[in-house]
């Protein structure tokens, strides 16, 4: 490990408890990379001691006097945005983790943790953090310009990922199917259309600063330079159009801006990928207006196929292209018994993709923010998400083909707009 002061990893503890804090000290004191820049006994010390050291990893207590470690995790991140922060606690339910994961947190450790796997942990989110600093001091990333060599870049391919029931894996499918479609080639953008409790941003391990609610608002005014301060950067190049940190946020966008900033999108990039939320609300439906795909998502039991079914109704009343649907099956498993053919017999619907079972592989993907067609991708589901991107790029080439072909930048919709 290296003696250089710049090279250590800058680390804040903060815990209402001076044993616990002792403890971790004692626990690092032989680590010659790691270096204690501080300690805070509350939320309020933890924000001032963090701007002030500057630390790349903070271990956040939950529990404190004058606020809870979700709190000051978020307060710390608006002004510390490279910092990742650990979470130590007693409380290791499932509602904690993910509340710790919506403010930013990194990681998620029940106390008291072991020696070793402390110090691993450290390690391993202090890489993210260096990533970041270095990301803040280069240039902002800009927007694809909309025109290359002189000629109007091709208006962008609308790709919508919806399913009516939650929990069915929309974001997990969006956020690799996005990873899959972007190149040098096809510039991509991902939209987080989930506007109260969208996690596009979770998955993808990025930092929330602006979101749709920034574009939304200023869609009179919507130019390159604008988008460029409120879209975000993946490390793999994809864009991404987070959704507001905050639920209620969501009231300040209404479906005519949403329709506005996804045109304006399709303008610059070669794909939009919509993760949209399982309402069908008004925003929902200004996605499907714009949508050459819809991505429609379910999962073999039977109240997702009786969502399924309903969707598929609606869908036709509504008049979207039935030929424009693309019916995946996810968290496919022999063992419950149904079959993609006895579902597309029941719904009169083709299953274009099957997406096998494997939480903990998705789990980990989840918990690390790094999208599986990023990772292994010899694992059998990774083998079965490209076979899905595969079938995705065909549909959404040959839409690309048709509207060619009958002359069409943008071909009318959902009722008939």
């Amino acid at each position: 490990m290296t003696d250089r002061q710049e090279d250590k990893i800058r680390l804040l503890i903060v815990d209402d408890h001076a044993e616990t804090r002792d403890n971790i000290r004692k626990i690092l004191q032989f680590e010659p990379d790691i270096v204690v820049v501080g300690s805070a006994r509350t939320g309020q010390e933890a924000i001032q001691q963090a701007i002030e050291t500057q630390p790349d990893v903070i271990l956040m207590d939950i529990n404190m006097p004058d606020m809870d470690g979700i709190k000051a995790t978020e307060l710390i991140l608006e002004e510390v945005s490279f910092a990742q922060i650990v979470i130590l606690s007693i409380q290791s339910e499932a509602d904690y983790m993910r509340k710790a994961m919506l403010a930013g947190a990194r990681y998620f450790l029940a106390k008291p943790p072991s020696g070793d796997e402390l110090i691993t942990t450290i390690r391993t989110v202090s890489e993210r953090a260096k990533d970041q600093r270095k990301k803040l001091s280069a240039p902002a990333a800009e927007v694809p310009a909309q025109k290359g060599d002189g000629r109007q870049r091709p208006m962008g391919k609308l790709l919508a990922v919806y399913s009516p029931k939650g929990g069915v894996g929309c974001t997990t499918l969006a956020t690799n199917m996005a990873i899959g479609l972007n190149s040098d080639e096809t510039p991509t953008v991902l939209v987080d259309g989930n506007l109260q409790f969208g996690d596009v941003s979770v998955f993808l391990n990025l930092q929330v600063k602006n979101s749709l609610v920034d574009l939304a608002t200023r869609t009179e005014e919507l130019e390159e330079d604008i988008a460029s301060e409120v879209l975000m950067r993946h490390d793999s190049g994809l864009y991404v159009l987070a959704a507001p940190p905050r639920p209620e946020m969501a009231d300040e966008v209404q479906a005519s801006q949403v329709r506005l900033v996804l045109r304006f999108l399709r303008q610059h990039f070669a794909y939009v990928v919509v993760d949209n939320s399982s309402t069908m609300d008004d925003i929902t439906l200004a996605v499907l207006d714009l949508a050459d795909v819809l991505l429609a998502i379910a999962t073999t039991d039977i109240p997702s196929i009786k969502d399924a079914r309903l969707l598929f109704d609606l869908l036709s009343v509504l008049e979207f292209p039935k030929e424009n649907i693309l019916f995946v099956l996810n968290k496919t498993d022999r063992r419950s018994g149904i079959t993609a053919e006895a579902v597309a017999e029941n719904l009169k619907q083709a299953v274009e993709g099957e997406i096998p079972l494997d939480d903990r592989t998705v789990a980990t993907s989840v918990n690390r923010g790094e999208p599986l067609l990023l990772g292994d991708r010899s694992r059998p589901i990774a083998k079965h998400l490209l076979d899905l991107l595969a079938t995705v790029k065909q549909r959404l080439m040959a839409e690309e083909l048709h509207d060619e072909s009958v002359g069409e930048t943008e071909r009318l919709k959902v009722f008939g707009r």
